[in-house]
């Protein structure tokens, strides 16, 4: 049974995308500028994976009520931990108190309002170990780009590649910009996020150049912007159908899904949606500034509109 709504986008579209390109640049230069602001004068608000604090892994013989332990003491962290009857707390104990005593006092009041429950394991996490982390998870990001810029110059020209880097970089200046306005926890699961976004944003644009280039080797004579904006026009249904169904199903987790997914996915939403305009206003006008080798693949020349025709 095909999606009766599907019918109602256009096969065929005429969209002008590159003669927006230099208002979407002013566009992308403020909200950089904005979110770079951002981070250097109020930061990210990071977790307890990279402030250091305690983690207890607790245990009951029923499954663990993780927003009621949530709300016996203020300012815990509550995950799920191998089976329902387990979980992890995490903690940042208060300025001036000790570890060990904060690791007590928030015992005491777990057990005193769940009396089966039971303390299987209690670590700490030093601010050493917590920087090293966070240096760490950002030299995967590091890495992530570039075997990408790698992989796309290998595939593609070496011009794609830095498009597809700079359209990416942009996507994560400003997705911790927004998780910097909005003050939302930074833990290692945002930089899993944050990597299945450069994941999400370079396969787009993997599909952007995929069919600029096989739109360069039949229109060798037609001006690079016309080919751009015919080449956007026909993956434009293909965007708007796979976008639009993972976005729905990230709005249901979001909805639905509890705090502890909330950052995850509130993230890779994001992620989702500056990926696919950055694949357009981004990378696509870089390739335009930067110009392209037309001559490296042998093709059947043919007029623009050509294959339009029935």
């Amino acid at each position: 049974m095909r999606w009766p709504l599907i019918r109602y986008i256009p096969r065929a579209t005429h969209f002008r995308f590159v003669k927006w390109a230099p208002v979407a640049a002013v566009f992308s230069a403020i909200l950089i500028i904005g979110s770079i602001f951002l981070m250097a004068t109020q930061g990210l608000n990071l977790g307890i994976d990279f402030k250091g604090g305690v983690s207890m892994e607790i245990a009951m013989p029923r499954p663990v009520p993780q927003e009621a332990v949530r709300e016996a003491f203020e300012g815990l962290e509550v995950q799920g931990f191998g089976s329902p009857n387990s979980a992890m707390v995490k903690f940042l104990p208060p300025k001036g108190e000790s570890p060990s005593v904060a690791s007590k006092k928030v015992e005491a009041a777990l057990v005193a309002k769940f009396p089966d429950l039971k303390v299987v394991s209690r670590s700490e996490v030093g601010a050493k170990v917590s920087g090293e982390l966070l240096v760490s998870g950002f030299k995967a990001l590091g890495i992530a780009l570039l075997l990408m810029l790698a992989y796309i110059w290998f595939r593609f020209q070496l011009q794609f590649g830095l498009g597809a880097v700079v359209a990416v970089f942009h996507d994560i200046i400003l997705t911790l910009g927004l998780l910097a306005f909005w003050k939302i926890e930074f833990s290692m699961t945002e930089i899993a996020a944050l990597l299945t976004v450069i994941g999400y944003s370079m396969n787009e644009k993997v599909i952007t150049f995929d069919r600029l280039k096989e739109n360069l080797r039949k229109y060798k004579k037609t001006p690079l912007r016309d080919i751009i904006d015919l080449s956007e026009n026909e993956r434009l249904s293909r965007t708007i159908i796979t976008g639009t169904t993972a976005l729905l199903a990230l709005g249901g987790t979001m909805i639905f899904g509890g705090p502890v997914l909330y950052p995850l996915v509130f993230t890779m939403t994001f992620g989702i949606i500056i990926g696919t305009y950055s694949s357009v206003y981004i990378a696509l006008p870089l390739i335009l500034v930067w110009g392209v080798n037309r001559n490296d693949e042998e093709a059947t020349p043919q007029k623009l509109g050509a294959a339009s025709r029935p």
